[in-house]
């Protein structure tokens, strides 16, 4: 059995609670380091159908004796919904599960999303721990507290803030992702990029021109980690800062919801909202090209998406837009980008440029 390394652990300081991120390689194929992380008598493993054959039976064993149940749900965006929720709190109470009780989510952003929702209204809220598994979970899905179901008119739509008690990254469960699911995370890893000026995207160009391990990721990772955060720290609930977090994620989601979640990854769909935005901030007048020249080379890189299809409607995808969780004061809120580096929330982006944008994304200029 491979020896587990611990290559960094981040604390999340929050009013009323702390939490760690332990990130590293084979911390799934260590016992007693899970066993120390998960204390709970009662145990609930979420997961999906792809993930649990890999990780699922050696989850189990270490919790072989407690009281250690299983629900599994199909694989997807489109299948985080009531339905897969109901599922969780089914077996929830028919194992007859207390307030003491922990839940695990092992698996991407679908899974951890909707283990969190779980977790947060069972019995008014028990306790939880992430397994993230893949890249971009890893990076963001699984950190800042955010959970959620979607609804068929938007995503993310019902949801709440509520973190967890650990987040587990073990960077060995990258090995079994498929290219593309890797290659959609990176979409969240050039955000970061994006917004916070340094090396990071000098370390995604200098990954991706050569083949590359699953450990070296693991500094890009724990600096993803480390710049969310910091943003969850100054602004848990989004009622500022952390709101800078949804660059590119107003047209995605759109996209997706376009879409029924069946088109794109979500990171993929993040892809084209970050390229749309690149356009939007130059076409608005902050960010100039050779800004946009650096979004449109991260993404070629990443070997991500960056147009519209011609056959999506774009009427139609504004109105979609229109049911964003940022909008404020009936005013949809883009995040643009003023350089790499440095971005901001702008509310005032006129209808028919943003039009003109999207006619731009599609045309593919």
């Amino acid at each position: 059995m491979a020896k587990s390394e611990l290559y960094k652990q981040i604390l999340v300081s929050l009013p009323g609670q702390d939490y760690p991120i332990h990130i590293g390689e084979n911390l799934l194929a260590d016992p007693q380091f899970l066993r120390s992380v998960v204390k709970s008598r009662q145990v609930l493993i979420v997961s999906n159908e792809t993930v649990a054959p890999l990780y699922m039976e050696p989850l189990k064993s270490v919790f072989a004796d407690r009281q250690c149940d299983v629900v599994l749900l199909r694989d997807g965006e489109q299948y985080k919904n009531q339905e897969s929720l109901t599922q969780i709190y089914d077996r929830l109470i028919s194992a007859s599960h207390h307030r003491d009780t922990c839940l695990i989510g092992l698996g991407g952003g679908v899974v951890g999303d909707i283990t969190g929702f779980a977790a947060s209204t069972y019995q008014r809220g028990v306790g939880f721990v992430l397994i993230p598994t893949t890249l971009l979970a890893q990076v963001d899905a699984s950190v800042g507290g955010k959970t959620a179901i979607n609804h068929p008119l938007g995503k993310n739509m019902i949801g709440s803030f509520y973190q967890p008690d650990a987040v587990i990254i073990d960077v060995k469960t990258l090995a079994s992702l498929p290219k593309r699911e890797r290659q959609a995370g990176f979409a969240e890893v050039i955000k970061y990029a994006i917004l916070k000026a340094g090396d990071l995207s000098n370390q995604i160009r200098l990954l991706l021109k050569d083949p590359f391990s699953e450990a070296d990721l693991l500094p890009v990772i724990a600096q993803c980690c480390a710049i969310k955060v910091s943003y969850v720290q100054d602004d848990e609930k989004e009622q500022g800062r952390r709101a800078l977090l949804n660059l590119g994620h107003t047209i995605g989601h759109a996209l997706e919801a376009y879409t029924c979640y069946e088109r794109w990854l979500h990171g993929e769909a993040v892809a084209i909202g970050l390229y749309c935005i690149a356009l939007l901030s130059r076409e608005m007048g902050y960010l100039d090209q050779s800004g946009v020249e650096q979004v449109d080379e991260l993404l070629k890189l990443a070997e991500l998406p960056r147009r519209i299809p011609i056959d999506i409607n774009l009427d139609r995808l504004t109105l979609l837009m229109a049911k964003d969780k940022k909008i404020k004061n009936n005013k949809l809120r883009f995040i643009l980008i003023k350089k790499i580096g440095e971005c901001f929330i702008e509310d005032k982006v006129p209808a028919d440029l943003l039009q003109k944008v999207l006619k731009l994304a599609v045309e593919g200029e």
